[in-house]
């Protein structure tokens, strides 16, 4: 026994001991650059930058197709610890011919806005935020959750309002970069046009670093197509069919009464009361894993989604939403990671997230189309008829914490 504790306490001593040995890891500096590259595929009635393409589309559903708006859509981002010999920051996307986007884009630091001046003019919110969630024919417990905006401050956003568990996630912004650029820019922001092709090399020049090239094996995502049913219960049923490459589903909805002058109603897939933040951006594989385990983005094998009853009838006749399918991401560095304990000095990283969106206009009738898939309803709101007076200028229309809506959706 005497023994065996002897024994005990001489290996706990070797396993203090063998605590105290330093552990030498790979030393790390840099990037010096940073670069960020944002792929989206956006379908549905409000497709940005759809243009023509959207207006022919609209006028084939109503001959009775079933064409489905897609386009794409790129965010460029690079950021440098160090500052250009001669300003501004100025620096290229090259892409392969195959992109159809000429011999590049022009990546420019942006404007600084003067003190007190703001791009969009901002209303404070009135009424009350109504907040639903969950996947089903009725809405569970606890709901709706109630924000009446007449009790705050202008301008102030309700606490635990937005997503803490799915952050925007930007590791590249002019606030933590010397040098820094973006496109689209107020020089240069071309659509995208149809055919374009990602695959292949890329390489990003510029006057704050040395060039950055990889090569990308991943095009943009399909286009999502999604039909909208309402159900005898009074419930709307989601369906889509799935997204080569994606990892996981949310889907949100806005609805308001009295036309935007009442309560306005906010919706989302996730079973728990989760609502904008990153679930409405790009995020990493890993994290929609975590985030699919939590319930609150559907996963990859499902398909259908039906929005509670109740959403339905306090939003009225008309609901505006989306459905965000998330995709994969591509990380490069350089140079390469080396072996052993060697220091990794890294010259720059480049990371490039995917992901494909699908607009929901629930209760309008575009031939059967609403974000791309089925729907019923009719919508005749537009109409004028030829001896009618003329419409008054409407405001813009906007939803909670003056986020602007397609005027359909007020």
């Amino acid at each position: 026994m005497r023994q065996s504790l002897h024994y005990a306490a001489a290996t706990a001593a070797i396993a203090a001991m063998l605590a105290t040995v330093p552990v030498f890891a790979q030393r790390t500096s840099g990037p010096k650059q940073r670069y960020e590259m944002d792929v989206a595929t956006m379908s549905g009635m409000g497709a940005p930058g759809s243009g023509g393409a959207a207006m022919g589309s609209m006028v084939g559903m109503m001959l009775g197709g079933r064409e489905n708006p897609v386009t794409h859509m790129m965010q460029l981002r690079l950021g440098s610890g160090q500052t250009p010999a001669t300003p501004p920051v100025k620096a290229d996307h090259f892409f392969e011919p195959q992109a159809k986007l000429g011999a590049s884009l022009p990546l420019w630091s942006p404007e600084r806005s003067q003190p007190g001046t703001s791009d969009m003019p901002f209303d404070p919110p009135k009424g009350r935020l109504l907040l639903y969630w969950g996947c089903g024919a009725k809405a569970g417990p606890g709901q709706p959750v109630v924000i009446d905006f007449s009790k705050l401050a202008a301008g102030q956003t309700p606490p635990n309002l937005f997503s803490t568990a799915a952050p925007l996630i930007r590791t590249v912004s002019e606030a933590n970069s010397a040098a820094y650029a973006d496109w689209p820019n107020r020089k240069s922001g071309k659509a995208i046009p149809r055919g374009s092709s990602l695959l292949g090399t890329h390489r990003i020049a510029s006057n704050v670093g040395t060039d950055i090239r990889f090569t990308l094996d991943q095009d943009y995502m399909p286009g999502l197509r999604v039909s909208t049913q309402e159900q005898g219960d009074g419930s709307v049923l989601l369906r889509w069919d799935p997204v080569a490459a994606a990892t996981g589903y949310v889907a949100w909805t806005f609805g308001s009464t009295d036309r935007g002058q009442g309560d306005m109603i906010w919706w989302t897939s996730s079973n728990s009361r989760e609502f904008g933040g990153g679930l409405w951006d790009w995020l990493p594989p890993a994290t929609v894993a975590k985030l699919v385990a939590q319930k609150i983005v559907m996963p990859p094998a499902q398909t259908s989604c039906q929005i509670p009853a109740e959403v339905k009838k306090a939003s009225g006749e008309m609901m505006f939403g989306n459905l965000n399918a998330f995709g994969p991401e591509a990380q490069f560095s350089y140079p390469p990671k080396p072996a052993g304990n060697a220091p990794w000095i890294i010259d720059w990283t480049a990371k490039v997230r995917f992901r494909s969106a699908a607009t929901l206009m629930i209760g309008a009738d575009f031939g059967g189309l609403s974000g791309g898939g089925d729907t019923g309803g009719s919508d005749n709101a537009d109409r004028e008829d030829e001896n009618s007076a003329p419409r008054k200028k409407k405001k813009k229309c906007k939803g909670p914490l003056g986020i602007p809506l397609p005027d359909a959706a007020c």
